[in-house]
């Protein structure tokens, strides 16, 4: 019989790597906290048709990427390839935005059909950031001095760059497309296929390609900065003045544009080299129309959005914090004699109690006293409790350090175990 495999692209997240993604989220949601933002979470299936209003019809995510399927009532659904779509949706439907504002976050899978590679996956994890009901550039400030609070924290802010650009209102656009259009028209034959395939569609995409010959004809292409109205000048001139003041150093990049239909004046990215072809790490910008075009009353809205899967690559390769994670238990209870385990057990449950945040293994399936040590040694515990059929007979037990050759084991009476292991434990951090 074969063997069941996962799904190409959706892949399992195994012991020895959860203690990075684990320290990864207690990061970023306690500094969300921190900042005042509160915690949302919505389902990963939605109506097909929220993505097709919110994304566009016309991007790569609608026309080739989304995970949809029919329902047994024949309707369309599909597994959420972003999160922003989501959130409004949910605010919308459940009134958290008419007069008020919000700082909210969430975290989870989201599904592209996509080639997989390393850090592009087909389910891959996001948390994302939204604001709602503020206009002005000081909460797109805020959104940046968080994210560069984040990399401090991780260790990773070497690695990173921001870029930011200013695709100005959905006028703006229309005016620089067209002069666009016009310019890349000339140039037809010597655009890539995917460019020339965009220029009837989506054609502010062309800004990004990745194809050298395109990006030389682009060099020649009208500035979309040059066709900017006063108020996005001036929400993008207060952005960068708010940036320049709290010391957070970017690049304006004018042919960073983004990839999805809702966006609005100020967009940007966090990249790195350190990945390869995968190097945005976060990236977000205004989305001031897309709670209207989903049926709710215009609402200002910022936001972002980071991949999970990079950032935890990323904080490998620069080694700063993962070498220190350690998934190992402060403890391994070993049990050496009949009938002593409900005993053990009863000991394990008042240490727990003790101390909430020590990591215990009690062993278990039996086993030789030596074959138990072996386990001890080798689940990188700082301690092992011994408890034998003398000690038991005693109200003893013993206290053997695992990592420290300078300390000796001791035996202490059972019934101050606790007040014995506090100071060990600290002696042995």
């Amino acid at each position: 019989m074969s063997q069941v495999r996962a799904i190409r692209g959706m892949n399992d997240i195994l012991p020895g790597d959860t203690a990075l993604w684990q320290f990864i989220e207690k990061t970023v949601s306690d500094l969300l906290c921190q900042y005042g933002y509160s915690e949302i979470r919505f389902p990963i299936v939605e109506y097909t048709d929220l993505f097709k209003r919110s994304i566009g019809e016309v991007t790569d995510i609608v026309e080739k990427e989304m995970y949809t399927f029919n329902d047994r009532n024949e309707e369309s659904l599909t597994l959420r390839p972003e999160g922003t779509a989501c959130c409004v949706r949910a605010c919308i439907q459940n009134g958290l935005l008419h007069n008020q504002q919000q700082r909210l976050w969430y975290s989870g899978p989201m599904f592209r059909y996509e080639r997989p590679q390393k850090g592009r996956q087909r389910q891959f994890h996001q948390v994302g950031v939204e604001c709602f009901g503020m206009s002005g550039p000081d909460v797109d400030t805020e959104l940046l001095l968080l994210t560069a609070r984040l990399w401090r924290e991780l260790g990773v802010s070497e690695a990173v760059t921001l870029e930011l650009n200013s695709i100005g209102s959905l006028q703006d656009r229309a005016a620089y497309k067209q002069a666009l259009v016009s310019y890349l028209e000339q140039h037809l034959d010597e655009l890539d296929a995917d460019s020339q395939r965009r220029l009837g569609s989506n054609p502010l995409r062309i800004l990004d390609s990745k194809d050298s010959n395109t990006q030389k004809i682009l060099d020649g292409a009208p500035n979309l900065s040059d066709f900017l109205g006063v108020e996005a000048q001036q929400h993008f001139a207060g952005l960068t003045a708010a940036l320049d003041a709290v010391g957070i150093a970017y690049r304006v990049n004018t042919r960073l544009v983004r990839g999805l239909d809702y966006y609005n004046c100020t967009v940007f990215e966090w990249v790195t080299d350190k990945l390869g072809a995968q190097g945005t790490i976060c990236a977000g910008g205004r989305y001031d129309g897309l709670v209207e075009q989903l049926g709710g009353k215009p609402v200002p809205a910022v936001g972002f959005a980071m991949g999970l899967e990079r950032l935890c690559l990323l904080v490998q390769e620069v080694g700063t914090i993962a070498d220190q994670l350690d998934n190992s238990p402060d403890i391994y209870f070993i049990i050496a004699g009949e009938g002593l385990y409900p005993v053990a057990l009863v000991l394990a449950e008042e240490l727990r109690s003790a101390f909430p945040s020590l990591s215990m293994i009690v062993h278990g399936g039996g086993g030789s006293f030596k074959s138990q040590m072996k386990k001890a040694d080798k689940s990188g515990a700082r301690l092992a409790l011994i408890l034998g059929e003398d000690e038991a007979n005693q109200g003893l037990i013993s206290i053997k350090p695992l990592r420290r050759a300078d300390m000796v084991q001791i035996q202490v009476k059972q019934a101050v175990l606790a007040q014995e292991l506090a100071s060990i434990l600290q002696t042995t951090k």
